[in-house]
C-alpha cells in the first residue's frame, strides 16, 4: 500500500492485483446489496481475459451471476463459462455453494460408507446441514478449503454471504467448529465411546439429570436423533475445528486479498468501516475499498444552486408573459389580431382565463434543471460520505464504480464493470 504526500492512500489498482501470480484468493465482502456478486462475477471475467485460471464462488441466494456468465444455472460443482476471450490463457469457472451438498461431502470423505449413510439419513444432521445457524458461513471456507488444495485453478474469487452483520463471514465458521467440537457435544458423545455396560452405567447416573432436563427442553426423539448423530460422528468431529483454523490461516496469508465493496450510502459505508476495521483486528489482508454505483454528472459546473436558480427565473419569466397577455386584451384590437382565447378554448387547451400558453421548450428546460439539481444535491451527499470514511480510514485505497443505468446481465456488461473497476471510472 503506498501513501500520497497528504498522507492519504493512493487509488486501489485491481489489474495489478489479479495479474499478480501471487495473488491466489480474492475475497469480496460488505454488507447485503452492494454489488458484491457482480463484483466478483466483473473481477472473475477480466482476471480470466487477462491470463489467470478463475474460479468464482458465490454464495448469493439469488442467481444472477448464472444469468451474467451465460449458465442456466450454477450449483456445487465449477462450471466452465462459455465466451471468455482465451487469447491470453486464461479461463473460468463457476459455481454456487451448496452447503448441505458441501456438508455430505465432507462426511462422505470421512467415514466409512455405513456411517456414512447413518449420519447422512438422521434427521438432526438433515436439520443442522440445511440451516442450522452459521452453516453457510462454514461450508463457504470448506468449499473454499477444497479449491485452493486442488491446485486447478490460480486465482479464487469469493462471493461471501449477504449477512446483517460484517462479523458472520468470520466468526460463523468458529462458531460452528466450535459446537461441532465443544464441551455439550463431548459429553453426548461419552457414552458412546465409553461403550458397553460401563458406558450405560454412564449414561443412567451421569447424564440422568441433564437428559431428563433436555427432553423437556428439546423432546426426546430430538434428543436420541442427536445423541445417535454424535455417536455415527465420533471420528469426525477434531476436523471441523482443524478445518475451520487451517482455512482461517489461510485467509491470513501472503496471496489472500480481501476487497471491501460498498455502496456510497450511509449504512454501507458505516458496515464497510467495521469491515474495514475488524480485518485489521484479525490480521487479515486488505487490498482496499470498491465504491460502487457511484453518481457523477457531465454538467458538473453547474451546482445546484445556479440549476434552481435557472428554474425559478424561467418560472417567474413565464409569469410576466402571462401577464403580458392579460394587459394585451385591455389593448384595442387591430382587426389582423388573434382572438382571445373563448370559454370553449380556455376548457380544450387547460388554460386559466386571461393566460397565455407556456412554451413547452421553458417547462422542458426548467423541469431538467430541476432533475439536474437534484443529481447535484445526490453528488453532494455521496462525497461527504465518501470524504467521512476517508478521513476515519486514510490508509485504505479506493476504487469507484460509476453507476449504471440499468441492471448487468450478460459478459458485456461485466467486462464493462471490470473495466471501471480498473480504470476508477
Amino acid at each position: 500500500m503506498t501513501l500520497d504526500a497528504l498522507g492519504t492512500a493512493s487509488r486501489l489498482e485491481t489489474d495489478p492485483l489479479l495479474d499478480d501470480p501471487g495473488t491466489r484468493i480474492v475475497v469480496c465482502c460488505g454488507s447485503g446489496g452492494v454489488g458484491k456478486t457482480t463484483t466478483a462475477a466483473a473481477l472473475g471475467v477480466r482476471a480470466a481475459e487477462r491470463g489467470r485460471r478463475v474460479v468464482v464462488l458465490t454464495i448469493d441466494p439469488a442467481r444472477r451471476l448464472a444469468q451474467s456468465m451465460g449458465i442456466d444455472s450454477l450449483d456445487n460443482v465449477p462450471r466452465r463459462v462459455e465466451g471468455i476471450d482465451g487469447a491470453a490463457g486464461g479461463e473460468l469457472h463457476a459455481m454456487m455453494l451448496d452447503m448441505k451438498r458441501t456438508f455430505d461431502e465432507i462426511v462422505e470423505a470421512h467415514a466409512d460408507a455405513d456411517r456414512a449413510r447413518a449420519i447422512l439419513e438422521n434427521p438432526f444432521y438433515q436439520s443442522l446441514s440445511a440451516g442450522f445457524a452459521g452453516t453457510q458461513e462454514y461450508m463457504a471456507m470448506e468449499k473454499l478449503g477444497q479449491l485452493r488444495s486442488r491446485d486447478t485453478w490460480d486465482l479464487i474469487i469469493v462471493d461471501t454471504p449477504p449477512s446483517r452483520s460484517a462479523l458472520d463471514f468470520l466468526d460463523a465458521p468458529k462458531r460452528l467448529g466450535s459446537f461441532l467440537d465443544g464441551k455439550f457435544i463431548k459429553l453426548l458423545m461419552a457414552p458412546a465411546k465409553i461403550g458397553g455396560r460401563a458406558g450405560m452405567k454412564f449414561l443412567n447416573v451421569g447424564m440422568s439429570m441433564m437428559t431428563g432436563t433436555l427432553n423437556k427442553l428439546m423432546g426426546a426423539q430430538l434428543l436420541r436423533d442427536v445423541q445417535t448423530f454424535v455417536a455415527a460422528m465420533d471420528t469426525m468431529f477434531g476436523g471441523f475445528r482443524t478445518r475451520a483454523d487451517a482455512t482461517y490461516r489461510l485467509l491470513q496469508a501472503p496471496g489472500t486479498a480481501f476487497l471491501v465493496v460498498a455502496a456510497p450510502e450511509s449504512d454501507a459505508l458505516r458496515e464497510a468501516a467495521y469491515f474495514v476495521e475488524r480485518l485489521a483486528a484479525e490480521d487479515m489482508p486488505l487490498a482496499g475499498l470498491v465504491l460502487n454505483r457511484v453518481h457523477g454528472s457531465g454538467a458538473s459546473r453547474l451546482s445546484a444552486e445556479r440549476a434552481l436558480a435557472a428554474a425559478e427565473n424561467l418560472d417567474e419569466s413565464r409569469m410576466v408573459d402571462r401577464d403580458g397577455g392579460q394587459a394585451a386584451k385591455r389593448t384595442p384590437a387591430r382587426d389582423d389580431s388573434p382572438e382571445p382565447p373563448t370559454d370553449a378554448t380556455v376548457a380544450a387547451g387547460q388554460l386559466a382565463p386571461g393566460a397565455v400558453e407556456s412554451d413547452p421548450a421553458e417547462v422542458l428546460a426548467a423541469g431538467l434543471l430541476r432533475l439536474h439539481a437534484e443529481r447535484m444535491q445526490v453528488i453532494a451527499r455521496e462525497q461527504r460520505m465518501r470524504d467521512r470514511f476517508r478521513a476515519l480510514h486514510p490508509e485504505v485505497p479506493v476504487t469507484e464504480v460509476a453507476a449504471l443505468p440499468g441492471d448487468v446481465h450478460d459478459l458485456a456488461g461485466l467486462r464493462a464493470i471490470g473495466e471501471r473497476l480498473a480504470t476508477g471510472a
